[in-house]
């Protein structure tokens, strides 16, 4: 294999003469061979810093011309839109587990695009650190690059499929607004509501989650470019973080802003970690719609059997017929991995030391990860489950005239030590409620009719 000799403040090493990445990456690339060259750096986090780079590009043009010139920004901005068009990912092959606090895939970036521009200007015009790395540091490119990853990824990924599932269960709801079903509490029978309601709660839900994940935003929008190495902002031209702030908020149309305080902004991931906790809500509401669904719909004979769930594939390599809730299933285990994520966040953001917090590529990697999995399950649960899914009606009415918990509307006129008799010598006797209440004396035909009524009690 050809090899072209690159050069870092550590000496000389050879470097595939195919790839874009320099000397920095070529090392970060031999010495951490954890993972199995799977657990690549998110390309969300890679399309980020190019985004920034881009736009500090534009704005160390404008306010150093004589150091940015006008020829050398063009080439950086020219790179960095070759990255964000994913023409260039086979040159950033670093994995995860580098260095805390992510240099080496911020110089995987200066490096491919400082090579980029080059070759395309047929001369050595940019260095990665002089001029793609101008005015910046590591410490504040890679907290930068995770605010707006996970900004873009919440509002334009999981906030769309959060509101397409929301959708679905509105639609369901207003399908059945009179339908009557057995209500349940500590999985036992309880009293009537509409299936409507019901659903209206999974739809409510989902609704606040998409209210907690929006208040996540703005503290996002703060972003940390402009604090260099510690936050003082050392090496960083006056008005540097403002402008390249209001440069990314133009590319993205999301307002983002310079963070107020670069100390804080360089050693403190609660922004992210408050974001995560809001899908973490999510996926606990997930969790709990997606096994109400699979319990109501199991059977089909021998179980609750109230819903009708799509049958999207076989259930079973020996059991011929069988078909499994297995959208509901798939769901519940992304909700686990997101909970599983969230712990790995929150403890990565605890590890702030100093002026820096040296734990960011995990916790970026399971941020980016929780976004996709919960955005692509419920894409998936809307299409394959709930858009398809049918009440079985006329289990709902036997379910619902077999409970025994509407009992309790008889309770204002007989008493609840009455009406608990009458519940037990009916399950005792296996007779209707209707019959348990005659047997015993305590009202007559027609009012028990009038009282028994479950519309009534709805």
């Amino acid at each position: 294999m050809e090899s072209r000799t690159e050069h870092d403040s550590l000496g000389e090493i050879a470097v595939e003469a195919d790839k874009y990445w320099g000397a920095q990456t070529e090392r970060s690339r031999r010495n951490f061979p954890i993972g199995g060259g799977r657990e690549t750096m998110p390309r969300e986090i890679i399309s980020a810093l190019a985004l920034m780079k881009k736009a500090a590009a534009i704005s160390n043009h404008r306010l150093s011309p004589q150091r940015m010139s006008e020829e050398k920004a063009a080439r950086i901005v020219e790179g960095c839109d070759a990255i964000l068009a994913g023409e260039l990912w086979e040159h950033f092959p670093l994995v995860v587990w580098q260095t805390g606090s992510g240099t080496q895939s911020n110089m995987n970036v200066n490096e491919v695009v400082a090579r980029y521009g080059n070759l395309r200007a047929g001369k050595a015009l940019l260095h990665p650190n002089d001029d793609v790395n101008m005015s910046q540091s590591s410490n504040d490119t890679f907290p930068t690059a995770m605010h707006i990853a996970a900004a873009l990824l919440l509002e334009r990924r999981l906030l769309p499929s959060l509101r397409a599932l929301t959708g679905a269960f509105r639609a369901l709801e207003e399908r059945y607004p009179t339908l009557l079903k057995c209500g349940r509490t500590h999985l036992q029978d309880a009293v009537p509501l509409r299936f409507a309601q019901e659903v209206s709660g999974w739809r409510s839900s989902l609704e606040k989650d998409a209210e907690l994940i929006t208040l996540s935003l703005p503290p996002l929008y703060a972003l940390a470019l402009g604090g260099t190495a510690v936050g003082t902002g050392l090496n960083a031209p006056e008005g540097f973080a403002e402008a390249v702030a209001r440069e990314v908020a133009a590319m993205t149309a999301l307002p983002f802003v310079s963070a107020p305080n670069k100390f804080h902004a360089l050693t403190s991931r609660d922004e992210l970690v408050f974001a995560h906790g809001a899908m973490k809500a999510l996926a606990g509401d997930l969790m709990k719609i997606a096994n109400d669904i699979r319990w109501l719909g199991s059977g089909p004979r021998n179980g609750l059997g109230e819903l009708i769930l799509p049958e999207n594939e076989p259930g079973s390599s020996i059991m011929p017929g069988k078909v499994n809730p297995t959208q509901c299933e798939a769901v519940t285990m992304v909700a686990v991995q997101v909970m599983a994520n969230d712990v790995a966040v929150g403890l990565a953001a605890s590890q702030g030391n100093f002026e820096l917090n040296v734990f960011m590529p995990v916790l970026a990697d399971n941020f980016i990860r929780s976004a996709h999995l919960l955005s692509d399950a419920m894409d998936s649960f809307r299409l394959r489950c709930v858009e398809g899914l049918r009440p079985n009606e006329a289990r709902m009415e036997e379910n619902l005239h077999r409970s025994l918990m509407l009992v309790t509307a008889l309770t204002p006129r007989i008493g609840y030590e009455n009406a608990a008799r009458a519940a037990h010598r009916a399950l005792r006797e296996d007779i209707t409620l209707r019959d348990a209440c005659l047997a015993l004396g305590l009202l007559g035909e027609e009012e028990l009719d009038e009282l028994l009524d479950p519309e009534r009690m709805v």
